[in-house]
C-alpha cells in the first residue's frame, strides 16, 4: 500500500493456525540512497517479503538499508536471508544490537521462554545472528526519504524503538503499538516486558504530530490517528 511518494506499507502474509495474519513492514524510497525496509518478520519469510516488496517496485536485492525496532523473532527472522541478497546495512537501536548481533541471547531463546512456550523452540533455532553496522541513538535523524526521526521506546522489549517519518508525519510503531480494524490499541500486555515503561512510551508518542501509525500488528490506522493515539496514552493512565 502506497502511503506517500516516499512510504510503503507492506503486508506480509504469514499461514497460522489455517488462519491468514500479516506483518505489516514498512519500505522507505530514497532516489539517492536507495530503498530501506523495515523488520524482516520470521526465518523463512524472505520470499514473502520479496513478492511484498516486488508490488512496490523494489527486488529484495535493492535493498540498501533494514532497520530493526528490536529483537523479537518475528521481526529480525529473515534478517541474514534478506542481508545477504542484497549487502544492505543493518540499523538498530544501540540497546537491541547485542540480541541481534549474537553477543547476547534474545529473549525468545532465553531458556525461561522456551519452557514456557516449547513451540518457539523450532524457530528459535533458525535464527542466526547478523552483525548490526550501525547503532542509532535516541533522537537521532536518519538521512533517508526527507528525514526518519528515531524515537526510542522501551517496555515492549529494552532497547525498543519507533520511527517517525517527518515529512508525513507517519509513526512506524513497530510493537509499541496495535491496532484492529483501523481502530488503535495499546502494547500486548501478554508479549510486552515492562508494561509501565511501555505506557510512559506510549505517552511519549502522543507528544508528535502524528498523521498515521502503522502497527506491524494490525496495519495501519488513519483516521484521527493523533487523537486515537491520545486516548490511548490516556488509557493506559
Amino acid at each position: 500500500m502506497k502511503l506517500s511518494d516516499e512510504l510503503y506499507l507492506l503486508a506480509v502474509p504469514l499461514e497460522r493456525g489455517g488462519q491468514t495474519v500479516y506483518f505489516n513492514m514498512s519500505l522507505l524510497l530514497d532516489t539517492a540512497r536507495g530503498p530501506a525496509l523495515v523488520d524482516t518478520g520470521l526465518p523463512g519469510q524472505a520470499a514473502a517479503i520479496g513478492a511484498a516488496l516486488a508490488q512496490a517496485g523494489v527486488a529484495a536485492g535493492d535493498l540498501r538499508q533494514i532497520i530493526l525496532t528490536h529483537q523479537d523473532i518475528d521481526h529480525v527472522g529473515s534478517l541474514r536471508d534478506l542481508v545477504a541478497a542484497s549487502g544492505a546495512r543493518v540499523l538498530a537501536s544501540s540497546a537491541e544490537a547485542p540480541y541481534i548481533d549474537g553477543r547476547a541471547l534474545p529473549r525468545f531463546a532465553q531458556p525461561a521462554a522456551l519452557a514456557q512456550r516449547p513451540e518457539l523452540r523450532e524457530v528459535a533455532a533458525r535464527f542466526l545472528p547478523t552483525p548490526v553496522d550501525e547503532q542509532l541513538a535516541d533522537g537521532a535523524l536518519i538521512d533517508l526519504a526527507g528525514g526518519v526521526r528515531v524515537i526510542f521506546t522501551p517496555g515492549h522489549t529494552p532497547g525498543h524503538m519507533c520511527l517517525y517519518h517527518e515529512p508525513s508525519g507517519t509513526l512506524i510503531a513497530g510493537d509499541a503499538l496495535t491496532a484492529e480494524d483501523g481502530r488503535l490499541n495499546g502494547p500486548n500486555p501478554g508479549a510486552t516486558l515492562d508494561m509501565a515503561r511501555a505506557a510512559d512510551s506510549v505517552r511519549r508518542l502522543a507528544e508528535l504530530d502524528v498523521r498515521a501509525i502503522i502497527c506491524y500488528h494490525g496495519g495501519l490506522v488513519s483516521d484521527d490517528a493523533a487523537d486515537q493515539l491520545r486516548r490511548v496514552a490516556q488509557d493506559l493512565g
